[in-house]
């Protein structure tokens, strides 16, 4: 059933619940434009992330995604909370994987709290580059929400790119 925007725009939406690391339900050059908010935080792996988005986006099409800066996972989001500062606690990359023991990460899952993975620029950008897109603009912007607000005064925390797949 379409809503009033929809059916006033013509647009015809499906949705499709799948990970981004497997996008096998739609055929290769499918998509003229990928938007990618910031979710790589939630897979271990990106590199698929990137390949998959390579196959279903179109000859001439861009991928607009949105990423953590890596370095933001320096910084424990409880020490900030509990201190007001910002100390170095994490090695990178880092996985909450790593950092919860298993009963945390069954409180966490009860809580509804996704774990999170940090990934490095290279994996991030040259995956994306690796998966054979061309980057055409790469921003940084400074408006992290909530608690972590602290990081904004040192640095930019979120980086947007957008990729072309060559039109050949």
């Amino acid at each position: 059933m379409q809503n009033r925007s929809q059916a006033r725009e013509g647009l015809s939406i499906q949705t499709v619940e799948e990970t981004m690391k497997d996008l096998s339900p739609f055929p290769a050059d499918r998509f003229d434009c990928i938007i990618h908010p910031v979710s790589n935080c939630f897979v271990d792996d990106v590199r698929p992330v990137w390949s998959e988005a390579f196959r279903v986006l179109g000859r001439g099409g861009t991928l607009l995604s949105g990423f953590n800066n890596p370095d933001v996972y320096l910084f424990d989001p409880e020490t900030m909370g509990s201190t007001g500062k910002l100390e170095v606690g994490n090695r990178l990359p880092r996985s909450d994987m790593d950092r919860w023991d298993e009963g945390q990460k069954r409180a966490k899952a009860e809580q509804g709290v996704p774990m999170e993975f940090s990934h490095t620029l290279e994996l991030l950008i040259g995956g994306q580059m690796d998966a054979g897109f061309m980057l055409a603009v790469l921003y940084e912007d400074n408006d992290l929400p909530g608690e972590n607000v602290l990081i904004n005064e040192c640095m930019r925390p979120y980086v947007a790119a957008r990729a072309l797949k060559a039109a050949r």
